[in-house]
């Protein structure tokens, strides 16, 4: 990476997320996202001895299991990590407490809008808060009540998602609030074509979970990452409800059993309740029970017809095995040919 257009490209995806860069600590904008049972303290340290951010997935730990993790991250030098948490988690200060007795430096605030009381906390640690941002209107509320950075992921993305495309968002919302603090894009990207493009549109960097699945340092079973490898966009669907009185929070996964399971339960549940063997809220109790453990029997058990492979759309572009260095390298390599391209073809027509 030593000719000219390359050291090119580089000055200028440096330019662009150097602000993303200083906020995180890190040699690159590129984070990769919190995903339950995954995102361990292996893999955590993985990406972020490849020069990317690591975000430990805290929000189903016991303040015990956490302290845990974040023990084993900082006994091995890894560098700047965040955690992300749940803001409705019932042990929500407790596991706050032990994030900032470590002196963890990002905390990622999921799971709803966080209360002042909730940035209060965290700034008396010191610690940096992300919010995860779903409009502009709500970014400027996050930044005022004491946001210092934000994510907008798009529907897209694996896991429990909103109803809006990431393309939507970052158009909507990095205009507005993206001169205020960083913003990270996050949902459906794969590659550093995707990346760049965020990066062009004003985004201090990028948030990717999928492409970190299958690496080597991830403690995800053999059989769920092989069916990330096998599996294409299209696999990667969402749950849906089938009635309204029946609300379901739409969670994107490869399809399996389970989610042709899920549907055939829904119909049974409104049939009972409609012929009055079942009640409301006994049909609400079996609909919420259905995914009860199922991440866990997926992704730590490898259970890929029953259990639910939690995926975005990105998962098309995972063809193999591979480190979390060789994922960084490779992302960084994608990002230097696609600016190298868009250059070349701007030069040919400013020559025609």
């Amino acid at each position: 990476m030593n000719n000219p257009t390359t050291c090119h490209a580089l000055s200028w995806i440096e330019a662009q997320w150097k602000r993303g860069k200083e906020f995180l600590g890190t040699s690159t904008g590129i984070l990769c996202g919190a995903m339950t049972w995954v995102s361990h303290h292996e893999l955590v340290k993985g990406v972020c001895d490849a020069g990317g951010f690591g975000i430990l997935a805290g929000g189903s730990m016991t303040p015990d299991e956490l302290s845990q993790q974040i023990k084993h991250l900082v006994s091995s030098g890894c560098g700047p990590f965040g955690v992300n948490l749940i803001v409705f988690h019932p042990s929500f200060q407790e596991l706050v407490d032990v994030c900032g007795q470590y002196n963890v430096s990002h905390i990622f605030l999921g799971g709803g809008l966080p209360s002042s009381t909730v940035f209060k906390s965290l700034a008396s640690y010191g610690i940096k808060p992300v919010a995860f941002a779903p409009s502009a209107a709500l970014a400027r509320r996050l930044i005022l009540s004491g946001a210092q950075g934000l994510v907008i992921e798009g529907n897209e993305a694996g896991g429990h998602v909103g109803p809006v495309a990431t393309q939507v968002l970052a158009q909507e919302i990095l205009p507005v609030v993206g001169k205020d603090v960083p913003v990270f894009v996050a949902g459906g990207i794969g590659n550093g074509r995707g990346i760049l493009s965020y990066l062009c549109m004003g985004a201090s960097g990028c948030q990717l979970g999928s492409r970190f699945v299958c690496t080597h340092e991830s403690q995800a079973h053999n059989s769920f990452k092989e069916a990330f490898i096998r599996a294409q966009a299209r696999d990667a669907v969402l749950s849906y409800g089938i009635d309204s009185r029946l609300p379901v929070i739409p969670v994107r996964a490869i399809s399996n059993k389970a989610t042709e399971n899920f549907v055939i339960l829904q119909k049974s549940v409104v049939k009972d309740i409609e012929e009055g063997t079942l009640s409301l809220e006994e049909g609400k109790m079996k609909i919420e029970q259905f995914w009860s453990g199922a991440l866990y029997r997926a992704v730590i058990e490898g259970d890929i017809e029953y259990g639910s492979v939690m995926a975005g759309q990105s998962v098309g572009m995972i063809k193999s095995k591979e480190s979390c260095k060789q994922v960084i390298q490779t992302l960084l390599k994608e990002m230097v040919e696609a600016f190298t391209e868009i250059k070349m073809t701007s030069a040919l027509s400013c020559n025609t």
